[in-house]
């Protein structure tokens, strides 16, 4: 895996599977000053499946403008393939919102990483249901907004978050966010949206996972970041982690070795997504990691 820098572009392909492709793309790229660092493909079947590419190229000297890239890689190559494609450039950070209830660690590993410049991206504001965290995100200089919700002012509360992301933010990320978020929520960020929760389900559902699964003497405990959908917690995974535990461990260690795992799950996805690395084919995954 590269470095990225400020140079770095990366061009993202979904289309059929067909001889000719990496040829085509990588020739393009050449005639227009570009160096290839990072090429990663995967195809279903090579004989009628779909084929999967990332490419990381670096731009200082590219002969033409972006708009002019794009437009000519889509006439000279993406159409002739029959492409789904897109280029993002390492320069423009996305923007990332945070949702966020009680638990911290989540959101303090993603904050801590920002800090120190291993997310490369802007946080233009983080939300929460409570106030309990607002001294500690203020402190890393992050706008912290309080909108409480229950059942009853569900829908006012969702429309106050909309209004408040609007024209703000390029994807979210649920940091331990325990409320459902409703269709119509997510459907105003379609695989922009990125949870973390425990590995357990869909066997300990509701109250305390943890204590279910000491009790059941579970041997491992894990961590899953996704892609949040409309069906609650089903939709594409990005990674996931295990660890294994034992009869000698307690309900507090599971809870401590559980938070670890979703910290570094958390963590993996949000930069795999910030460094397009994620293609989504269906209810699956293509990670270029």
């Amino acid at each position: 895996m590269t470095t990225e820098s400020d140079t770095t572009a990366r061009l993202l392909i979904t289309c059929p599977d067909q001889p000719g492709i990496v040829a085509a793309v990588t020739t393009f790229l050449y005639h227009h000053g570009v160096n290839i660092t990072e090429l990663d493909q995967h195809s279903t079947d090579p004989e009628g499946g779909r084929f999967f590419l990332r490419l990381e190229f670096q731009t200082p000297h590219l002969d033409v403008s972006r708009t002019a890239l794009e437009r000519t890689f889509r006439d000279a190559v993406a159409s002739r393939f029959t492409m789904d494609w897109r280029i993002s450039y390492a320069a423009d950070k996305p923007r990332m919102a945070i949702l966020v209830s009680k638990h911290d660690h989540a959101l303090m590993e993603l904050l801590w990483r920002w800090q120190r410049g291993e997310l490369r991206v802007d946080i233009p504001v983080v939300i929460s249901n409570h106030d309990d965290l607002r001294a500690e995100v203020e402190r890393f200089g992050v706008r912290f907004e309080h909108v409480p919700i229950d059942a009853a002012t569900h829908v006012a509360a969702e429309a106050k978050m909309l209004a408040l992301l609007d024209g703000q933010t390029d994807f979210i990320v649920l940091a331990r966010y325990m409320r459902i978020l409703s269709a119509d929520f997510v459907a105003r960020y379609p695989h922009r949206i990125i949870n973390i929760h425990h590995s357990f389900l869909p066997a300990f559902v509701g109250a305390d996972p943890y204590q279910q699964a000491y009790t059941r003497g579970v041997k491992l405990i894990g961590a899953t970041a996704h892609y949040v959908t409309s069906d609650l917690d089903q939709g594409p995974i990005i990674d996931q982690d295990t660890g294994r535990v034992s009869h000698r461990h307690e309900v507090p260690d599971l809870r401590r070795l559980g938070r670890d795992l979703e910290r570094q799950v958390l963590a993996r996805a949000v930069r795999w997504h910030v460094e397009g690395r994620v293609i989504v084919d269906g209810n699956k995954t293509i990670v270029f990691a």
